[in-house]
């Protein structure tokens, strides 16, 4: 008898939006939908508001997805929901990593996540941005990407979109090795600026893996948010109409943001539960 036939998925959502205006959850929400209608599983998903509400999942799931947000990943690590978050990664961790438990919790770490997810594991430093990252860039793989199952199907580079005034840069080689973490992809070449290119996604180890990037962004929703006037005025104040029209192009391409969508999550969710089918109760 399969896994699946037991019981239905559990699937945590962690929202570190802060009760701010986002797409992210939206689209997570979307993608767990109709990835569960494909495969015609049963999936039972909880959602937990860690700023606000210091609300943090328990160890019965079997699928975490810890959301993107605002702010300083850096100047939080004092506050009780980033205390909180941190011990709730510590718990999975140690859950991983006791071979008495069969059954391994999956995780996936986006965007301010995943910084919090380097800073807690110090797999590089993370930092303020010389300006704001905001739009859709190619994501250029290394070996470890090139290898990486939940990138199966991508192509190099593959679009993304981003949207961060923080970073992480200069890995620390030696301790990623150690713990036997990979690094996936960075961000696109800038020959023409002195600045160390971000690193933009990392196997942190068998059941945990993010990206600095919104892997679950679509394009319907992603053009619908450029083209409020708000944010029309924004980012033409900062980019200018020329980087607006562009992004609103890359937006409209089959093979950038919509084929990224289609692929990283409802990969890591495949991967999660081929795995899961193959462990013992």
């Amino acid at each position: 008898m399969s896994w699946n036939e037991n019981r239905s998925v559990r699937v945590a959502i962690l929202d570190l939006y802060e009760g701010a205006a986002n797409q992210g959850m939206r689209c997570i929400r979307e993608i767990l939908a109709e990835w569960s209608a494909t495969h015609q599983l049963s999936l039972h998903t909880d959602e937990f508001d860690v700023r606000l509400k210091k609300e943090l999942p328990d160890n019965s799931y079997d699928i975490y997805i810890s959301s993107g947000g605002p702010g300083d990943p850096l100047s939080t690590r004092f506050d009780d929901w980033d205390i909180a978050w941190c011990n709730w990664l510590d718990e999975m961790e140690r859950w991983n990593n006791n071979p008495s438990r069969l059954q391994k919790k999956y995780i996936f770490f986006i965007c301010h996540s995943f910084q919090l997810a380097c800073r807690y594991f110090n797999a590089g430093l993370v930092c303020k941005r010389r300006s704001t990252a905001f739009g859709v860039f190619p994501v250029h793989m290394l070996d470890g990407g090139k290898e990486e199952t939940v990138f199966s199907g991508l192509r190099d580079p593959f679009y993304a979109v981003d949207s961060r005034d923080y970073q992480v840069i200069q890995p620390h080689h030696e301790l990623l090795q150690d713990m036997g973490a990979r690094i996936l992809c960075i961000e696109k070449s800038r020959p023409h600026v002195p600045y160390e290119r971000a690193i933009m996604g990392i196997r942190f180890s068998d059941c945990m893996i993010g990206t600095q990037f919104h892997p679950e962004a679509d394009a319907p929703g992603m053009s619908m948010y450029l083209k409020t006037d708000e944010k029309r005025k924004t980012v033409i104040e900062s980019h200018g109409a020329e980087k607006l029209e562009s992004m609103l192009e890359h937006l409209d391409d089959p093979d950038k943001i919509r084929w990224t969508h289609a692929h990283i999550l409802p990969n890591f969710l495949n991967q999660a539960i081929e795995q899961l089918h193959c462990q013992p109760a």
